[in-house]
């Protein structure tokens, strides 16, 4: 039976029942202080527990979908390369640097930046909005070599889901490591990887909107974050010059940056990301009840009633084992068919809403990425 069967939930439930009911029955055998007696009363309990933390463990995973099967959870399922189907075709950043003992895995470590790469701290500021937020910078190898001395890099916004930290980018998904293997490999140009939080506000989830009368992330991220950046590395301006990326939330953002600033973005990537605001305790009121800033929110609704923007866009993520996902995909896929806006697919079979999903598509994404942005200039 699989991880999300509801045979595997009902039969924990009425394990969870008969444990609570044993547990009750054999309570009055197991007075005493007798050792036996108090392991008795130690092992009903615990076992109880047990029983009811799995059961709502599977109905916790059941809603919010984030394991789709067993090999999922415990992460002994395949890891097979994925297929990519496309359409027919002011202030500057505060810095703080970190070792490269921090790029995990790259087989780097403690090599020269100009084998390695550096992956620094840095603060952002927004001098336009006033919004700050930290994050991570990974500056290539090339960008320390002599041959490459003067020369400007494109850049690639990484937007990790709310609440998420930007350490997890580096951490779970170890964005360093596979963009330094794709391009050793021959798979993507020399990149800078901006790796960030996807709400510059928090604990308030944003959305990446501008909120009426409140912070303003939209142009946080579309306007602020690359000019600090481009004011403090060697950061190309122009077309091609920035690309964004993201997973669950910051899918959603990326997809979002890329359909409303062509001009600043040349392509956006979602991992596991929806097509419209989430609207919750987190998020507050980001529209000011205003049903005309809702709609623009939802990105089909977009592609329906507004002019289709000269954009690329990859969304990955899994036919089964995440929600409605595959669903609000096709729809979305279908609404941007024949218009300016070009989609591209990554459809595994199956897995969660999670960082082993993820992780399977994050090769293939930043290479499609890399092929969308212009060389180092």
């Amino acid at each position: 039976m699989g991880l999300t069967s509801h045979k595997v939930l009902a039969l924990s439930a009425l394990l969870s029942v008969l444990m609570v009911a044993g547990t009750v029955r054999l309570w009055p055998r197991l007075a005493g202080s007798g050792w036996r007696v108090v392991l008795g009363r130690l092992g009903t309990i615990v076992a109880t527990q047990l029983s009811v933390l799995c059961t709502l463990a599977l109905v916790a995973n059941n809603s919010f979908a984030f394991y789709s099967s067993w090999d999922d959870l415990l992460g002994t399922g395949e890891n097979q390369p994925v297929t990519i189907q496309g359409q027919l075709s002011g202030r500057t950043a505060v810095v703080q640097s970190l070792s490269t003992e921090h790029v995990r895995d790259t087989g780097a470590t403690g090599r020269a930046p100009e084998q390695s790469g550096r992956l620094e701290k840095v603060r952002l500021p927004g001098a336009s909005t006033g919004l700050t937020t930290e994050g991570y910078v990974y500056l290539p190898p090339e960008y320390f070599q002599s041959a490459y001395q003067g020369r400007r890099f494109p850049a690639e916004i990484a937007i990790t889901g709310f609440p998420g930290d930007a350490k997890n980018l580096v951490s779970k998904l170890n964005y360093p490591s596979v963009q330094l293997k794709l391009v050793q490999q021959g798979k993507a140009k020399p990149t800078v990887l901006v790796l960030m939080r996807p709400s510059p506000a928090m604990p308030r989830d944003t959305e990446c909107e501008d909120v009426p009368g409140g912070p303003q992330a939209d142009r946080y991220f579309s306007a602020d974050v690359p000019a600090a950046l481009r004011a403090t590395y060697r950061i190309a301006d122009g077309p091609g010059s920035l690309g964004v990326i993201g997973n669950s939330t910051g899918g959603y953002c990326a997809l979002k940056l890329a359909m409303r600033h062509p001009d600043v973005f040349a392509a956006g990537v979602s991992m596991s990301g929806y097509y419209k605001a989430a609207e919750d305790a987190t998020t507050g009121d980001l529209f000011g009840g205003d049903q005309g800033r809702r709609d623009q929110a939802d990105l089909e609704w977009r592609l329906a009633h507004l002019p289709a923007p000269a954009t690329a866009l990859l969304v990955g993520g899994s036919r089964e084992g995440d929600g409605d996902y595959h669903e609000q995909t096709e729809r979305f896929r279908a609404a941007a068919k024949g218009s300016a806006t070009k989609v591209a697919v990554i459809t595994l079979d199956s897995g969660g809403h999670n960082f082993t999903t993820w992780s399977r598509m994050l090769p293939a994404s930043l290479g499609w990425l890399s092929d969308h942005l212009a060389a180092p200039a």
